[in-house]
């Protein structure tokens, strides 16, 4: 299933960045701690591609934060509608 933008992405890629730098990784750094490869952690960052939830769980444990964490202030509407 191919992954659309949206505001939520885009909203989900800024707070794990915020928290990333906050920690003082890098990319690779967590790409590394993930096991998600660096390429994908740059496209949810920039809001290119919507994170998976088991992404999403491994992205927060690897941040040492919950996973509702990455997505507080994500709302429904957020979300394209189906075409």
């Amino acid at each position: 299933m191919a992954r659309i933008p949206s505001p939520a992405a885009a909203h989900i890629g800024a707070i794990i960045t915020e928290v990333r730098q906050k920690r003082d990784l890098t990319i690779d750094d967590l790409a590394s701690k993930t096991k998600i490869d660096s390429a994908n952690i740059r496209s949810y960052e920039a809001g290119r591609a919507l994170v998976g939830l088991q992404s999403l769980v491994k992205i927060a444990t690897a941040l040492k934060v919950q996973p509702g964490s990455l997505l507080k202030g994500v709302e429904l509407s957020m979300f394209e509608k189906d075409a």
